[in-house]
């Protein structure tokens, strides 16, 4: 492939890339596949083949909203960490950890809270949540987990603004696999810490 193509190739990756987190970031896509299909298919590019990666994506819409939303955005996530830290604290028993948008900061008005939890007994979270009277709905998250895909079981809830949670329950084993990191996951006091730094 010759150099001028594929200039033209990294351009068009960049543009989607910044096409995608505008229409994340405006309105309300969460969801990175949706939102570079959606975004190809209005600038014409008929080669997805050559999609920018979700952190492509990330970066733009870091970018976006540091530009663009830049004077509501903080507030809506720091509103959305407090919700989250919340209902970590509620479900403390499970020493649940945030994850997901909240947490990396790319989160916007319409962002789910997604935390997992560590049990072999997923009925004791549903027993919990049915003792606390939180409505829930059952389901199944799948995520790569100790280096293989797998579903796990999930409850799906609402905080009292309406913002949805979405609880991930993984194995007890799941807890020491290692892959952990404090900028994926992070436990209780590290979100207060999140939170204590966006104040001072």
């Amino acid at each position: 492939m010759n150099k001028d193509r594929l200039h033209r190739r990294d351009l068009m990756r960049e543009q989607l890339a910044h096409q995608a987190a505008r229409l994340m970031a405006e309105g309300g896509i969460t969801d990175y596949a949706f939102a570079k299909r959606k975004a190809a298919k209005q600038m014409g590019a008929a080669d997805t083949q050559h999609l920018p990666s979700n952190e492509e994506v990330g970066a733009a819409l870091r970018s976006f909203r540091m530009l663009y939303q830049s004077d509501n955005h903080p507030g809506i996530l720091r509103q959305l960490r407090q919700e989250a830290l919340s209902a970590m604290r509620l479900l403390q028993p499970f020493r649940p950890y945030l994850t997901g948008s909240v947490l990396n900061g790319m989160a916007g008005e319409q962002s789910d809270i997604n935390l997992l939890v560590y049990s072999d007994d997923e009925k004791a979270v549903m027993m919990f949540l049915l003792k606390h009277n939180l409505p829930f709905e059952g389901g199944e998250w799948r995520m790569h987990l100790m280096g293989r895909e797998q579903t796990v079981p999930s409850f799906s809830l609402q905080t009292e603004s309406g913002v949805p949670i979405h609880i991930a329950v993984l194995p007890e084993n799941a807890r020491h696999g290692g892959s952990r990191k404090p900028e994926t996951h992070a436990d209780i006091a590290a979100v207060e810490a999140l939170l204590a730094e966006s104040t001072g």
